[in-house]
């Protein structure tokens, strides 16, 4: 297997993600995605996740469900977020949905007037719940957009917890903005997000044997739902930037 990491590594930089094409095992993909960062475990203490619908999730909007999944970036509530998600498609589905929908969150933030531009980067937000659950993370307290010491910016966003107070709410859940952690403000946030994520999201339905990578401290993603369960991804972590 050989990967043209410079092109990858360009193509991250240049738009947020790459796909990375001929990997059919655990093994390589792990062998591809080392260029990139270091693999850190997940929620569950794993460095593999896999992403397949499972019973006792029919109702929620959960990795495990083939419900959609809202506009949201990875383990807002972990210091740091993981720089890079990566899903290694092993079976893809095929009822022409489950799509990987990817939209630029930077592009989101500068067409913000100056009130809202000055919300997300100093009203702070409890980034807590089921992710920092028994990893020895509490989650962390933090703007929308954390500018960090060395000069990055590191996105966080949840439109579930912006509008619902909660990462993986029932897909009939009424918001309450008295009890959510931006109030008003975090639902008009999160719906003006899901209205950019519509209009220039990028749509990538992962061919088998092929790994997806994204900047996860940049880019809003999303899944489409999905109609067969046979769908597998196996997800991964990356700590560091390129």
């Amino acid at each position: 297997m050989t990967i043209a990491v410079h092109q990858h590594a360009q193509e991250l930089l240049d738009q947020g993600y790459t796909l990375i094409e001929g990997i059919t095992s655990d093994e390589e993909a792990a062998e591809a995605l080392r260029p990139f960062g270091e693999l850190i475990p997940q929620y569950d203490g794993e460095l593999r996740y896999q992403v397949k619908a499972a019973p006792g999730f029919e109702d929620r909007r959960y990795s495990k469900s083939t419900n959609t999944i809202l506009v949201h970036t990875e383990a807002p509530g972990w210091s740091p977020p993981p720089q890079y998600l990566a899903l290694h498609c092993r079976v893809q589905a095929t009822c022409g949905s489950g799509h990987t929908e990817l939209a630029d969150a930077r592009a989101f933030l500068s067409g913000l007037d100056e009130a809202d531009t000055m919300a997300v980067r100093e009203r702070q937000i409890d980034w807590v719940g089921h992710n920092t659950a028994g990893t020895g993370t509490e989650g962390v307290r933090s703007p929308v957009v954390e500018s960090t010491a060395d000069g990055r910016e590191i996105i966080r966003f949840s439109y579930n917890l912006l509008t619902a107070g909660h990462y993986d709410p029932p897909v009939d859940a009424i918001p309450d903005p008295a009890r959510l952690p931006l109030g008003r403000l975090g639902l008009e946030l999160a719906e003006r997000a899901a209205e950019f994520f519509r209009e220039y999201k990028v749509s990538v339905l992962i061919p088998e044997n092929a790994v997806l990578v994204w900047d996860n401290q940049r880019m809003l993603h999303a899944r489409s739902e999905y109609r067969d369960a046979r769908r597998h991804l196996t997800r991964y972590w990356l700590a560091q930037q390129i």
